[in-house]
C-alpha cells in the first residue's frame, strides 16, 4: 500500500536521506510531498526586512517525498492496511503486538 493516506497531523518516520530514522509531525501536504516538522532543515539567506532587521540565515524545513516517509505509532513505523468494517465503511488499520488496531476511517472518494 502506498502512503496516500498520510494526512496533516499524522506522526511519520523518515525512511531515506540525511534524516533517516527521525520522527516528526506532518505540517502540510501536497499531492506527492509532505512537510515534516523538524526534518530536512536547510539554511536560507534572507535580506534585511521589518521581520528580520539584521538579515542573515534562517533555518527552514523543506518537503519530503511521500515515498520516503511511513506512518509512525509510538516512534515505530507501521504498515497501514484497508478493510471494510461491519457498517461497510473503509477503515485503515495496523497490526501491533499481534492485535489489529484501527487508525481511522477512510471517507468515500478520498
Amino acid at each position: 500500500m502506498n502512503n496516500k493516506h498520510i494526512r496533516k497531523g499524522d506522526e511519520v518516520i523518515i525512511l531515506a536521506g540525511n534524516d533517516k530514522g527521525k520522527v516528526g509531525k506532518v505540517v502540510a501536504r501536497s499531492k506527492q510531498l509532505v512537510l515534516v516538522e523538524g526534518v530536512n532543515l536547510c539554511k536560507k539567506a534572507v535580506r534585511k526586512s521589518e521581520q528580520n532587521p539584521k538579515g542573515g540565515f534562517v533555518s527552514m524545513e523543506k518537503p519530503v517525498h511521500l515515498s520516503n516517509v511511513r506512518l509512525a505509532i509510538g516512534g515505530k513505523g507501521v504498515k497501514l492496511h484497508v478493510r471494510q468494517n461491519k457498517k461497510q465503511e473503509k477503515e485503515l488499520f495496523y497490526t501491533q503486538d499481534g492485535k489489529e488496531k484501527v487508525h481511522r476511517l477512510v471517507k468515500a472518494g478520498k
